[in-house]
């Protein structure tokens, strides 16, 4: 088995152990065009609906949802008889592979607006699959005690804010909204506003170090996010709906995937996760756990199942 190391902004977790407490209360691209696999082996001797075959997923590298779908389906479809690799990769990466047949599936597509240039270009190549999550706003956060509540606010508190929004990989859809639509909509560029382009986890660095030193900070996030458990932020309010409709998450397959993989096609069609589902398992693999290869981030689907071992049965009768 190769194992993919994963690395996360230092301190990260540094006084965030009570986020497992929080939510059992409650109930996008690194800049290397290179992609990584890794392989979970079939250990079990029983035939099953998948038994035998082989179903390579891609991951958006740092898109914590979309790691939490793929290894959880992944799961089901091992648990079926199936050898299921995993390549992590850039956006740009898996949608090309997925669009060539390099990768059979994906589980994280953000549509109609975050991925529509992808999706312009690629989807006459894929099957869209299913969507799994249909309530995934765009956001742009701030430290809870942040002076400000409106992105209107942002152009006449530039000093506040080091005169920075961070975001996260370049070439992301919420980037380019962020660049192309939220800057000019607000007049952020004209009040003296940069834009800094970096990494899901160099963004999270820099809000944890903001927060850390009592300063304001401006964020680029998206949700379901661990972050909102996790630190003290908040969103701004968008009143010129910058950031556009809440998205949806979809699973999508090379062409020919459901004629090729049919079973595969009908379990993924059944496969839904609430927010209180997805979150649960962010906190376990993410915050807990701080997964960062294979084997953690199959362990962590592992313990929530334990958690909630009907789950499976009610994907597989649809009753998600």
């Amino acid at each position: 088995m190769k194992v993919r190391n994963r690395t996360r902004p230092a301190g990260l977790l540094a006084g965030i152990a009570s986020v497992a407490l929080i939510l059992a209360a409650c109930g996008d691209d690194n800049g290397d065009d290179a992609s990584t696999d890794t392989t979970t082996e079939d250990s079990g001797d029983s035939a099953g609906l998948l038994d035998g075959q082989e179903i390579s997923v891609a991951i958006f590298e740092g898109w914590d949802e979309g790691i939490v779908a793929s290894y959880l389906m992944g799961h089901v479809f091992e648990s079926e008889g199936a050898s299921v690799t995993y390549d992590f990769a850039d956006v740009p990466v898996v949608y090309t592979g997925v669009a060539e047949g390099q990768f059979d599936i994906s589980f994280d597509a953000w549509l109609p607006s975050t991925h529509e240039d992808y999706w312009a270009e690629h989807g006459d190549s894929m099957e869209d699959l299913v969507v799994w999550y249909d309530d995934a706003p765009l956001t742009i956060a701030v430290n809870e005690d942040a002076p400000i509540e409106s992105l209107a606010e942002l152009p006449d508190n530039a000093d506040a804010f080091g005169s920075r929004v961070v975001g996260i990989e370049p070439g992301s859809g919420l980037n380019r909204i962020t660049r192309d639509v939220v800057f000019p909509t607000y007049g952020l560029e004209e009040a003296g506003f940069e834009f800094v382009e970096s990494s899901t986890a160099g963004m999270l660095g820099d809000l944890q170090a903001a927060i850390d030193a009592g300063e304001d900070v401006v964020v680029t996030l998206w949700r379901p996010h661990w972050a909102y458990a996790a630190f003290p932020i908040r969103d701004l309010e968008d009143p010129e709906g910058a950031l556009g409709d809440p998205e949806e998450i979809h699973a999508f397959g090379r062409d020919g995937f459901t004629e090729d993989f049919p079973e595969a096609a009908d379990l993924v069609s059944n496969f839904r996760l609430t927010p209180e589902e997805l979150i649960g398992i962010e906190d376990i693999m993410v915050v807990q756990n701080e997964a960062s290869n294979d084997d953690e981030y199959a362990a962590s689907i592992e313990e929530w199942l334990d958690a909630n071992p009907d789950w499976i049965d009610r994907l597989k009768a649809g009753e998600l």
